[in-house]
């Protein structure tokens, strides 16, 4: 299991700054104005060595006028629930606020590492402005710019020292398959339809309440785990229906797994939190296939599955290469189906393509259509090779790797698909000199 960061504070601080600081990424939208952060909250990070998950709590926070505090405060009992280590981040020209105030009590009376982070600390003066945060009793303080990056080597350092290392838990090396998606859209009923209710071995794993389940998987020749995301938690100030907390479980469950199930309900049509989830999952590079699950609730004619399937397409472009199964977990509609994709799926992930065959292919890919020049100078493509890592990559081997843009490694990421069978997988392509 990851370890997660969860980044918290009062809006306009500087947290979507200090994510993209984090993940290395341009990925939140940053503003002048106080929350304006929408979806792109969750992103990879590594220090030394260590790899981890960052959280953004503000892009969960709706913004309206009344309940705007008190979600943040939501978000805030969340991230403590849910998250590892916590970063508390606050604003050193506007000073302490009432809300940074409330903030600082409740993190006070946890027993996990808060980090209190002062950002927009880019001058000696600002250095000693900050120092007026220690009255929160929250230890050390750690003065950053998230805008320019001065102390977060510092920070990170800290954030990796403070994972508490977690027993690995010991589990048989067979194909795993992960059920997601949003509260309420039949995860619970997808797992016992599957199943039977003749349950093999349902392990939870580290009895904590926020780690996935494992249900073993042995008949019709099949042997798997299938991971449910955790349904046993204790039932605290956190309301069920916080997107924020869908998606921090979410995480734990598709970073363990192979292949991730993503559900999503046909009466509702895939929703921005949908999206976010599949982000979360090609981020990881793990295998997908999408259920549209509650299909019998549906009404429909002769064309209803063929728009449907359309509308979803143009959702979740640009990887479209995933199956999309209509199903119902009530009815047992399709649900074989869904295990022999699944299977397929994980097959594909795990898929070694031959070097000589691989160049055969590709070579004339790209003689058929070679790479823009750039600036008068023209990128030759000599080799390629699948590189030894979980999900499927390749590096391309060329003179000018740094010329070659996006556009052409998604033309060579569509010939892969094209001549061989990636459905469901994300691919990573890399360009190397060689």
């Amino acid at each position: 299991m990851g370890n997660i960061v969860a980044i918290v504070g009062r809006p306009n601080v500087g947290k979507s700054t200090l994510f993209n600081r984090l993940t290395e990424s341009r990925d939140a939208i940053v503003d002048e104005i106080a929350g304006v952060t929408r979806d792109r909250n969750y992103g990879k990070s590594i220090w030394n060595g260590v790899e981890f998950s960052v959280i953004d709590t503000g892009g969960y926070v709706r913004n309206s006028e009344d309940i705007f505090e008190e979600e943040i405060r939501k978000q805030v009992d969340l991230a403590m629930e849910e998250a590892d280590v916590i970063l508390f981040v606050v604003d050193t020209i506007n000073g302490i606020t009432d809300l940074d105030e409330e903030i600082a009590s409740i993190l006070r009376k946890i027993d996990k590492p808060v980090l209190l982070t002062a950002n927009k600390v880019d001058t000696t003066a600002r250095h000693y402005d900050a120092q007026e945060f220690h009255k929160f009793g929250l230890g050390n303080l750690y003065c950053v710019s998230a805008i320019n990056g001065s102390g977060t080597g510092d920070l990170l350092d800290d954030v990796v020292k403070s994972f508490k290392k977690k027993p690995e838990p010991v589990i048989e090396e067979l194909p795993k398959y992960a059920i997601v998606g949003r509260p309420n859209v039949g995860k619970s009923s997808l797992l016992n339809a599957l199943i039977g209710e003749e349950r093999h071995i349902v392990t939870p794993i580290s009895g904590t309440t926020r780690d996935s389940i494992y249900t073993r998987y042995n008949k019709f020749n099949h042997d798997f785990f299938l991971i449910d995301t955790a349904g046993i938690r204790k039932k605290g100030k956190v309301h069920e229906d916080l997107e924020f907390y869908s998606v921090i479980r979410s995480i734990r469950t598709i970073e363990s797994a192979d292949v991730c199930l993503l559900l999503i309900d046909a009466t509702q049509g895939i929703e921005s939190q949908d999206q976010n989830i599949l982000d979360i999952i090609r981020k990881n590079n793990k295998g997908v296939v999408i259920l549209i699950n509650k299909w019998d609730l549906v009404e429909k004619d002769t064309n209803t599955s063929r728009d449907y399937l359309k509308i979803v397409q143009e959702k979740i472009a640009p990887f479209r290469d995933i199956p999309v199964i209509f199903t119902s977990a009530t009815t047992k509609q399709r649900i074989h189906k869904v295990l022999e994709t699944a299977i397929e799926v994980y097959n594909n992930r795990i898929r070694k393509i031959p070097t000589s065959e691989l160049n055969e292919v590709m070579q004339k890919a790209i003689e058929d259509n070679p790479p823009p020049a750039n600036n008068g100078k023209y990128i030759k493509i000599k080799y390629v090779t699948q590189l030894p890592t979980h999900s499927p990559s390749f590096a391309f081997f060329c003179n000018l790797p740094q010329y070659v843009k996006e556009p052409y490694k998604r033309y060579l990421e569509n010939k892969l698909r094209e001549k061989f069978n990636f459905t469901g997988v994300p691919i990573r392509i890399f360009m190397r000199k060689k």
